[in-house]
């Protein structure tokens, strides 16, 4: 009996021996991985700041250096901002005695693939030139090369908003998991009457555009940091890796300026033209009642344009109404990336105008954003905001409401012999579907550059803090959209409808300019002559062949 009960006791006290090594074993390996993710946030992860770089100057470095503004630092490492970051591999006060003795310094870049005899530390003089054989450019596709997968950009803007003091690049690339990219900031010097440039390299942050489909590309933000104090380089180059050669050159456009800000200069911004797009009195009524109704400029980007309307727009260029953009983006649409990359598209005119255009409206060539007790946009936003708070607007929203062209022509049509006057469709559409679509279902807006972030197609999705959407109460104006059924077939006619003629005011105005630039650019643009207007009895036939009757009664 005391034999069992001592070998009882030997077990128990075996048992806490082996609890109490277990625990400690627990409590090591806890402080081991701590230790761990110690040693790589002090060792391997980029410290705030650290990443900038510096500027060099022919061997010589003019250093750049304070703390970034807290609030940008905050934005770009935001849940929405996809950032890889690196190790700072030099140590500060290496940089600062190595600028005090007048040497080139070290700047905190890792070199990816050294060589057996090489350092991992680089610096700005020791990475290729500047790309003199690339011709700079204000908007156009170009490659980042040694990419795995496609990666282009287009344009980039100097974005010096409190949280935002960054170069922003507008570009496309990988929806999940965007590849690692850096900006080579490129500024002019001149020595003797010689033109350099010299650089500054950092890593860029990337932020995927949000509305993409899912789909394998979407457009996105570059974003390219800058110390509170550094100047505005000149131009940019994307490239996949410290020591790749530039490809791509972007002029880096910068609309600030001392006049102070804009006001009621307004401007729209149009998706891709594509398809061969060559509907020449579509275009001149889209311009010209927009511009009776205020606006000043129109930006277009050219996908695919026909003859007819790319003379056109080239007069309006020339006139410096229209601004039109190349737009060979080297991804198949709706496949890879959505409707010819639309939303690069949007936030390029959405930066292009900042600054220089007080309200900008992102709409299609389809549809108008009417008043119904004002002549003029300008108007409308002034009524709307004496009339409600609009003190944190960034954008008012405008309800969708569909102008079916299967619907028949307005009765007007049948009384006119104005051929130009019978083929505007603001004119002879004038029956629409009663219920309208709330905000955010197919509606469009009219924004303050200066307060978003990222546009989208019928709404914005990302203002500056402490600012956001008016919706419009529809007694002040809607969105007319003139098209045919939107989900095929002729049944969307049978829903319930209104007549709607607030279009009307503008009739004299509009038929008097659209048919005078009409006059001028058939010779010019060798436009066809336009069919004479209907009769009402040729409609009744049609609406009967549509129906599928046999006889006329």
């Amino acid at each position: 009996m005391g034999s069992t009960s001592g070998g009882k006791k030997k077990y128990i006290n075996f048992r806490s021996r082996q609890r109490a090594n277990m625990s400690f074993f627990i409590v090591v390996m806890f402080f081991a991985v701590f230790g761990i993710i110690i040693f790589t946030e002090i060792f391997l992860i980029d410290e705030r700041g650290r990443g900038a770089g510096v500027l060099v100057r022919h061997g010589s470095l003019t250093y750049h250096h304070r703390q970034q503004d807290r609030d940008y630092d905050d934005a770009l490492q935001s849940d929405d901002y996809i950032s890889i970051r690196m190790g700072a591999v030099a140590n500060m006060e290496d940089t600062v005695g190595a600028l005090l003795l007048g040497r080139p310094a070290a700047i905190p870049i890792v070199d990816e693939e050294p060589g057996p005899q090489s350092s991992k530390l680089l610096t700005e003089t020791q990475l290729p030139p500047y790309p003199a054989h690339v011709t700079p450019t204000n908007g156009s596709w170009q490659n980042v090369n040694g990419t795995r997968f496609k990666f282009f950009v287009f344009s980039a803007f100097f974005d010096n908003r409190k949280g935002q003091r960054s170069v922003r690049v507008i570009g496309a690339t990988k929806t999940r998991g965007p590849e690692r990219v850096w900006c080579r900031l490129w500024y002019r010097t001149n020595e003797s009457n010689v033109t350099t440039f010299v650089s500054r390299t950092v890593q860029a942050k990337i932020k995927v555009i949000r509305e993409n489909w899912n789909l394998k590309y979407s457009a996105c933000f570059v974003l390219c940091p800058l110390l509170a104090n550094q100047s505005v380089p000149a131009s940019v180059s994307v490239v996949s890796k410290i020591k790749s050669s530039p490809t791509n050159l972007l002029t880096v456009i910068n609309n600030y300026n001392d006049s102070g800000k804009p006001s009621n200069r307004f401007a729209v911004c149009i998706k891709p033209l594509h398809f061969d797009y060559n509907r020449a009195l579509q275009i001149l009524e889209f311009i010209e009642l927009n511009r009776i109704m205020g606006v000043e400029h129109f930006t277009f980007y050219n996908h695919t344009i026909g003859p007819q309307v790319g003379c056109i727009l080239q007069d309006y260029v020339d006139r410096g109404l229209v601004t039109l953009l190349p737009w060979q983006l080297n991804m198949l649409s709706q496949k890879e990336i959505r409707t010819e990359g639309l939303f690069a598209a949007l936030n390029d005119c959405l930066y292009r105008s900042m600054n220089l255009y007080s309200h900008v409206l992102l709409i299609d060539l389809d549809e108008y954003i009417i008043p119904r007790n004002n002549e003029t946009l300008p108007q409308l936003i002034e009524y709307l905001n004496n009339r409600l708070n609009t003190r944190t607007t960034g954008s008012y929203s405008f309800q969708n409401a569909f102008f079916y062209l299967q619907w028949g022509d307005d009765d007007s049509v049948y009384d006119s012999n104005d051929p130009v006057a019978a083929g505007l469709v603001t004119l002879k559409k004038t029956r629409r579907r009663s219920k309208l679509h709330p905000h955010k279902q197919r509606s469009k807006y009219i924004c303050r550059p200066e307060l978003v972030v990222e546009a989208g197609n019928h709404f914005v999705w990302e203002f500056i803090p402490g600012h956001g959407t008016l919706n419009v109460p529809p007694d002040a104006a809607i969105l007319h959209h003139y098209r045919i059924c939107e989900f095929g077939g002729d049944d969307c006619i049978k829903t319930a409808s209104t007549v709607d003629t607030t279009a009307f005011k503008y009739k004299s105005k509009l038929v008097e300019e659209v048919k005078e630039r009409y006059r001028e650019f058939k010779v010019k643009c060798n436009l066809m002559e336009l069919p004479p207007p209907p009769t009402r009895v040729f409609s009744k036939i049609m609406n009967i062949l549509k129906s599928g009757q046999k006889t006329v009664r």
